[in-house]
């Protein structure tokens, strides 16, 4: 049974639609990437299965025993967040406030998961120090290990690698794969096409107001706009960069959803 279950959802904001009739399912321990141009509604999704925001129409389900508040979420970081004063143990902690109702202390259990986090994401010699002063990538493992104690079932993370150089990038994407052959069920929202067809299992590949593809990356890397966003052939570990001078629409067919290719132009 699958983990998460998108039915037709149209979703949008301030009146305009931005994504129509996209329905796609998540399994558990699948590395599902969404990729797509700024403004093809990446991250109203993921706030629309945070229940952040309501769907214009549609529904989502959870299941395989997953629970709406056992989701975890890895936001992108505004200035505030970054200057945030308390300290890398008390930040991981946090993680588990939604749980809480009015206790007002953490567990010993809550505390050893805590500490078992920091372990697992190298920062336990952190621990001390304040989250403000740390670098972008440090502060980045100190929210993963967060995300985390928020649970081990599911997490989104919303272009975790925004701002950060391309070697702490590399890193920081090893670890979230890491996370995922654990068992950890991975949704990310990034611009990296590389580490997207490096890492994920999935991608889930968003136009002006519709999904163009979702499937399995070695699909996307055999289909056309796969092909259009220069995706070499069936070698999902190759070397790919973005090419925003192609236009694409979803096709229907009897043997699934394919992808045409046209000329033109795009923001991507």
């Amino acid at each position: 049974m699958p983990q998460l279950i998108c039915e037709n959802l149209t979703l949008g904001y301030e009146g305009r639609t931005v994504i129509s009739d996209l329905s796609f399912s998540v399994y558990t321990g699948d590395y599902l990437c969404i990729v797509g141009e700024n403004g093809s509604g990446k991250s109203t999704l993921m706030k629309t299965i945070l229940k952040l925001k309501a769907p214009m129409s549609g529904k989502i389900l959870t299941g395989d025993g997953l629970a709406p508040n056992e989701i975890g979420y890895l936001p992108q970081q505004t200035v505030v967040q970054k200057d945030f004063p308390a300290s890398v143990r008390e930040v991981v902690r946090s993680g588990f406030l939604s749980r809480h109702g009015l206790r007002p202390f953490y567990s010993r259990t809550e505390k050893r998961i805590a500490e078992a986090n920091m372990e697992k994401l190298g920062i336990t010699a952190l621990a001390k120090r304040c989250y403000r002063e740390l670098s972008g990538g440090q502060q980045q493992r100190v929210l993963l290990a967060r995300a985390l104690c928020a649970t081990r079932k599911i997490l989104l993370l919303d272009e975790p690698a925004a701002g950060l150089d391309p070697i702490v990038t590399a890193e920081l994407y090893e670890l979230i794969a890491e996370l995922n052959k654990s068992g950890t069920t991975i949704i990310v929202i990034s611009h990296d096409i590389d580490a997207s067809m490096k890492h994920a299992s999935h991608i889930l590949h968003l136009g002006m107001q519709a999904a163009l593809f979702h499937g399995t990356k070695e699909d996307y890397a055999n289909s056309e706009i796969g092909r259009a966003y220069g995706v070499a052939g069936s070698d999902a570990d190759a070397p790919i960069t973005e090419n925003p001078g192609v236009n694409a629409v979803m096709q229907k067919t009897p043997g699934g959803s394919h992808i045409e290719a046209t000329g033109g132009e795009s923001s991507c």
